[in-house]
């Protein structure tokens, strides 16, 4: 009986990575979809159909020998996959509408039951810079803070060293089996065995330009305050201080010279709202109210109501409304006059047709 469970537990890891590689399956697919059909199994059984009824081809599932490769090589590295619905999964990033479905974890998931602080920063930063991001990664770990970072160059890699002590967390753009940048593999591999390092990616995979904004939201999403320690204007960093906006997170920066451009994203993310920083102490302050201990992660990860078989009525109203310019879903919902979970089950079945474009924000568009 234990073998059959342990089978049957098998099975289930490789049906949820089936459908999270699948390429047209987003998170908020994803989500909806296990809402609506309960395990990763039934969903699969039954997106042919949903994407017939989108009016397209069904998308090409991820190959099962892929799949088997990829649950063989985590073993072997001795990490393991950490899904959405895992009660381990990380509770301030279960709150975002695109968490991550699943990821591959080697390192103590309890570092992340402590408050997180998110420091990031330019690659090419100062010496000063670099100095002051390790001090601020020492104070907050001695204020029983984890410090959640990149693992780039520059105030990504200051962070990590400073926090080593204490405890920090590596959020990395590829597979967690690859390094990048090359000069830090000692340090990723200490992250791993002293802290905790996480990736989105399947093994294998190497980074590419598109997966740093995912990296980003994943390490804004884990934090309860993103501190940006010098930017240029229009950076990662920048983006990642945005992405913890939208979460409702706090963003932090560290003032500098007018003078050096590498400042001058901190000054305008101050001028913008953004809580100036002079110590670890203006840090632990801002974070307490959001200690991921007091959030409860939802089960699957989607918030709003399994979405249920909708009626050719509720179909063509919802293609009426659609076209090429986003459109938030509450507003189709609202001028549709039908109910969320119908109209969810019509977005649904039109992107798995192929026909249906997600945008940040919770907006929609039809594709062409």
């Amino acid at each position: 009986m234990a073998d059959a469970a342990f089978a049957g537990a098998a099975s289930g890891i490789a049906a949820r990575l089936r459908l999270i590689r699948t390429p047209s399956i987003g998170p908020v697919t994803y989500a909806q979809l296990l809402a609506r059909f309960g395990t990763a199994q039934a969903a699969l059984d039954a997106i042919p159909l949903l994407a017939r009824r989108g009016g397209g081809r069904p998308p090409v599932l991820a190959d099962p020998r892929a799949i088997a490769a990829e649950i063989a090589r985590v073993a072997e590295l001795g990490a393991r996959h950490l899904f959405l619905d895992d009660p381990d999964y990380p509770p301030l990033l279960a709150q975002l509408e695109n968490a991550p479905p699943a990821l591959t974890m080697r390192g103590d998931l309890a570092l992340l039951r402590r408050p997180c602080v998110a420091i990031v920063g330019a690659r090419n930063a100062s010496a000063a810079a670099c100095r002051f991001a390790r001090e601020l990664a020492v104070q907050l770990g001695e204020g029983g803070a984890t410090v959640v970072s990149g693992l780039a160059r520059g105030v990504d890699t200051a962070a990590h060293v400073g926090a080593l002590g204490t405890g920090t967390v590596g959020v990395i753009a590829c597979g967690i089996d690859v390094v990048f940048p090359p000069e830090n593999a000692a340090l990723q591999e200490r992250v791993g065995a002293q802290g905790l390092l996480l990736a989105e990616q399947p093994p294998g995979t190497e980074p590419r330009a598109r997966h740093f904004p995912f990296r980003n939201r994943i390490i804004a999403g884990l934090s309860s305050g993103t501190v940006v320690v010098e930017a240029a204007p229009k950076s990662g960093s920048l983006i990642t201080a945005r992405l913890a906006a939208e979460a409702g997170r706090e963003v932090m920066a560290v003032p500098g010279s007018p003078l050096d451009p590498r400042a001058q994203g901190c000054n305008l993310l101050i001028r913008e709202g953004a809580t100036l920083v002079q110590n670890a102490g203006d840090i632990l302050q801002q974070i307490r109210p959001l200690d991921p201990r007091m959030v409860r992660a939802p089960g699957a990860g989607y918030g709003g109501p399994p979405p249920e078989d909708a009626s050719d009525a509720v179909r063509r109203d919802v293609e009426r409304l659609l076209g090429p310019v986003a459109v938030p879903v509450d507003e189709l919902i609202r001028q549709s006059g039908h109910a969320p979970a119908p109209v969810s089950m019509v977005l649904l079945e039109l992107e798995l047709g192929g026909r249906l474009e997600r945008h940040a924000g919770g907006r929609v568009s039809l594709v062409g």
